[in-house]
């Protein structure tokens, strides 16, 4: 079973990605005129970076992207500390910002943004040497307090309020489980990425950790991925009250 899932990791991240993108399209009309019509966006981009971030696969002396081989532009972890280390953060502060009601709630998500795009620039500056060949472990540690305060700020809210007694009905409910759980689970990796360093011209990976890492890395996925999916359909708004959002 890790076996397959190592060998054909690319294949199903992509299948899931896009198969959350399709429901997106489907269900967009169902969510356009509610806050989640940021976060069907957020899905469509999300898979737009994974695609782009495996040009990796084209970097080889025998392939399109030949000229990038012994480069920095080798691998891809600038990308990923762009794109998702601190871009898919940022998004969910804005998404809980456009969610949640308590003004104090808010405030407190807008300033640790804030201190985390601060913090996140100021740290690669200062480290810019391995920009290209690391992930930045402040980083993704900083980002999943800050996803786990989004979380924790949606769950203090709905307990006090009349939401708790349909909250299984709410798409935001499940998003702030799944993120929360998703970044739990992955976070702990960062201490080990020290085995996933990248060197200019070498090729070496410590391949045991690589494999453990793909395979905890596409199991998340799978249920993140697995969570949107089942969220978007069975919380969709139905036409009357779409017709109440206009």
């Amino acid at each position: 079973m890790v076996n397959f899932l190592n060998n054909n990791f690319l294949s199903i991240s992509l299948i899931v990605e896009y198969f959350v993108v399709l429901t997106v399209v489907i269900l967009y009309k169902n969510y356009k005129y509610t806050a989640a019509k940021y976060f069907a966006i957020f899905l469509i981009y999300v898979a737009l970076m994974e695609t782009l971030s495996r040009y990796t696969g084209l970097v080889h002396p025998d392939k399109y992207l030949y000229f990038f081989v012994g480069t920095v532009l080798e691998k891809n972890h600038w990308q990923t500390t762009i794109t998702w280390d601190i871009g898919a953060v940022l998004f969910y502060v804005f998404y809980f910002r456009k969610v949640l009601v308590t003004q104090v709630y808010k405030t407190i998500l807008t300033v640790a943004g804030v201190c985390f795009l601060v913090f996140s620039i100021i740290y690669i500056i200062v480290n810019n040497d391995i920009f290209f060949t690391e992930f930045y472990d402040s980083i993704v540690l900083a980002g999943a307090f800050v996803i786990i305060l989004c979380s924790s700020l949606y769950f203090i809210e709905i307990l006090k309020s009349d939401k708790l007694l349909y909250f299984y009905k709410d798409l935001n409910f499940y998003i702030s489980v799944t993120i929360f759980l998703w970044w739990i689970v992955v976070t702990p990796l960062t201490f080990y990425d020290v085995y996933f360093v990248y060197e200019i011209g070498s090729s070496y990976r410590d391949e045991d950790y690589a494999i453990l890492r793909r395979t905890i890395y596409l199991l998340a996925n799978l249920f993140m991925y697995g969570m949107f999916t089942f969220a978007l359909i069975y919380c969709r708004p139905r036409k009357k009250e779409i017709a109440n959002c206009k």
